[in-house]
């Protein structure tokens, strides 16, 4: 039965492990991309950005940053083309995941300056507008 216990711990040991550098590795990769941002910063910047809500177009639609182009993360791929890849890029959504996988997607496309507001769309405090259409 101990020898079990032992396998249990070290099985319990390998996943921490695997988990906390999984975690490592994404502040890694999110500094050599860009960088997130407080609500301020993003405010302090928004004006001389490209500012893209990654969210689909019925969540935009209800609500969004004021300023903000709908650029849903599925379409990523067929429209960042749009985007100047000169300017900064400020992207957001409800998820992360879906924040930084795009974020890597535009490095990979010589995009200079991505940066992505820190807690998400869920946690801004700023202006925001619905659509009129």
């Amino acid at each position: 039965m101990s020898s079990f216990l032992i396998v249990l711990d070290l099985v319990l040991l390998v996943i921490i492990l695997v988990m906390v550098g999984i975690w490592a590795w994404n502040k890694i990769q999110a500094k050599s991309i860009g960088g997130e941002l407080t609500n301020e910063e993003f405010k302090e910047g928004m004006r001389k950005a490209q500012i893209i809500d990654l969210r689909e177009k019925e969540p935009f639609k209800r609500k969004h940053i004021d300023g903000a182009r709908n650029l849903p993360y599925t379409m990523l791929k067929y429209q960042y083309t749009e985007l100047r890849s000169d300017l900064p890029v400020y992207l957001y959504s409800d998820s992360k995941t879906i924040t930084l996988r795009a974020a890597r997607f535009l490095k990979k496309k010589v995009f200079v300056s991505i940066h992505w507001l820190k807690d998400g769309f869920e946690a801004w405090d700023g202006r925001t507008k619905k659509s009129k259409y």
